[in-house]
């Protein structure tokens, strides 16, 4: 039997790439050829299986690309924009599901019923909210399990977790946005999560400030990818190799992988993700 598989349907920032209203040269020139990279997204396949990790606004292509519907179910990690609110298209003008699980934490259930259209969405039958708690394992399958992990985020909305999908021979865990690399008792220390699974897709939202001198730096609370290289530059190396950066901003070179940061990153032992990539679990 073919081995469950994780599916990067998506590496960009909420906002997508090209991003609307980009105007400098990130954007330009992508819209001018028609390129674009989806909405950071994980698709988990077991044997007809299929599950979302994220619901992001390019829901309808990305459920495409993974070969559903069906679909067996959506995890959620938080309640920003390019998180959840792909779950407008279940609702009755577009596809109208019935009962399709969406997997959340105590506040961002909380969140979802508080507030419309996401209530409706569960009041009329389209999905059924199916309880997640921290650190506690749900079987999605017979041969996947799936346990979120709390990381610290920026709310307010909800709490923000890292989804950990462990299959019969390997694991993976999904972590698109973090505030800062902390410690092991906040769920953000990068060497033990590297030791805990043996893919880790982390937040590579902007490579570095230099591509956002316009932004005041003391608000950019991402890590940046160069931080998060130095950190790990003394780690062995088969433990870099297990960390896959996504939710790339519209500005982030990472994106072009012929940019002389994808070399870089490359040349210190990691990955950027890209759309299509698979991982067997």
């Amino acid at each position: 039997m073919t081995a469950p598989r994780i599916q990067v349907l998506g590496i960009a920032q909420d906002g997508g790439h090209p991003q609307t209203g980009c105007l400098r040269a990130c954007c330009v020139p992508a819209r001018a050829s028609g390129s674009r990279h989806l909405v950071s997204c994980l698709g988990v396949i077991d044997g007809e299986r299929r599950f979302m990790l994220d619901c992001t606004p390019d829901f309808p292509t990305q459920l495409h690309l993974l070969g559903a519907p069906p679909l067996d179910g959506i995890l959620l990690t938080h309640a920003h924009m390019g998180h959840y609110t792909g779950l407008l298209q279940l609702g009755p003008e577009a596809w109208a599901p019935r009962g399709v699980p969406v997997h959340v934490m105590p506040g961002m259930e909380a969140f979802l019923c508080a507030n419309e259209p996401w209530a409706s969405l569960a009041a009329d039958g389209h999905v059924v909210w199916s309880p997640l708690r921290a650190a506690e394992p749900v079987a999605l399958s017979d041969r996947l399990t799936v346990v979120p992990r709390l990381v610290p985020h920026r709310g307010p909305w909800s709490e923000t977790v890292a989804l950990e999908v462990r299959g019969p021979s390997r694991s993976a865990l999904y972590l698109p946005d973090l505030d800062r690399w902390g410690s092991e008792e906040e769920g953000a220390d990068p060497v033990v999560l590297l030791r805990s699974v043996d893919r880790a897709y982390v937040d590579g939202t902007f490579f570095d400030l230099g591509e956002i001198p316009w932004r005041d730096p003391a608000a950019v609370i991402h890590p940046l990818v160069r931080d998060t290289v130095a950190r790990l530059a003394q780690v062995p190396a088969e433990l870099r190799a297990r960390l896959v950066f996504i939710h790339l901003n519209h500005t982030n070179p990472l994106l072009d992988p012929s940019s002389e940061a994808s070399r870089w990153v490359a040349d210190q032992g990691f990955t950027v993700a890209r759309e299509g990539d698979t991982f067997d679990l």
